[in-house]
């Protein structure tokens, strides 16, 4: 679907912007199919983030760092459901 094409576009963007080394997003809509969320049009979401900003971050703090880069999307409704695993760059070497 090309809106959450453009989501996925927009999510990959706004965490690069934000200064994330590499962003991997998965559009997940087509398991949620029915689901209330994907009746209003809100897509589900997965991402994979690497950043230095991690450093010493717990799990939920890293996820609340995602999400409050997502926020505008939230707002719109272009995301109702975010999967979110986030790491420093030496996390994944």
């Amino acid at each position: 679907m090309k809106k959450h094409q453009q989501t996925c576009d927009m999510i990959e963007q706004a965490l690069k912007d934000w200064g994330a080394e590499s962003v991997t997003v998965t559009d997940n809509c087509h398991l949620h199919i029915g689901h209330e969320g994907a009746k209003s049009g809100g897509g589900h979401f997965a991402v994979q983030v690497i950043s230095s900003q991690f450093l010493g971050q717990n799990r939920i703090n890293r996820h609340r760092m995602v999400q409050g880069q997502l926020k505008g999307l939230w707002d719109n409704g272009r995301i109702h459901a975010l999967e979110v695993e986030a790491f420093t760059p030496e996390e994944v070497q």
